[in-house]
């Protein structure tokens, strides 16, 4: 059976657990990088946690990953998006990345992002549409621009008639 999945809010009280998290998932990449840092990791994503951009991944009723989706003027940055391991490769990832770029409370804008070099988590974004912005040594930064709206057949009889007004 495939696993459920659901958002909760966070709160200050997740900020250890989520930070282990964060350490367990980005640990491969970061060592094939050669900068992983059991300490850095942790205290990076302490520093920057904001609860009220960021949502608990819930797994069956279980804390299993987070997502921040932080807005600035003319975007949406998705930030510390992790789902521990053991949940990884169940297809809840890109259920949850589908979601949160279908929600209307985002349409219209720009989203923002980015991923450590050679990370897997790459193709997820491009398979939902991110494109390369431009890259570091370190980092690839990715951006999905919003769908263009195509006018229902409706739509589009309604505006011809409005425009022979």
């Amino acid at each position: 059976m495939k696993p459920t999945w659901s958002f909760r809010p966070s709160d200050s009280s997740d900020a250890k657990w989520m930070a282990e998290v964060r350490a367990e998932v980005m640990r491969p990449d970061l060592e094939r990088l050669g900068r992983f840092d059991a300490t850095r990791v942790r205290q990076r994503f302490l520093d920057a946690f904001a609860p009220e951009y960021t949502r608990v991944i819930e797994v069956d009723g279980h804390d299993a990953g987070l997502v921040a989706i932080r807005p600035d003027a003319e975007s949406y940055w998705i930030e510390h998006f992790y789902l521990a391991p053991h949940h990884q490769g169940a297809g809840i990832g890109g259920e949850v990345l589908t979601y949160l770029l279908s929600d209307p409370g985002y349409a219209g804008r720009v989203f923002r992002l980015n991923v450590l070099q050679g990370s897997s988590a790459r193709h997820l974004y491009e398979r939902h549409g991110f494109e390369l912005d431009h890259e570091t040594p370190m980092d690839i930064y990715m951006h999905r621009t919003p769908p263009s709206h195509t006018p229902t057949p409706v739509e589009s009889t309604e505006m011809d008639r409005k425009s022979r007004q």
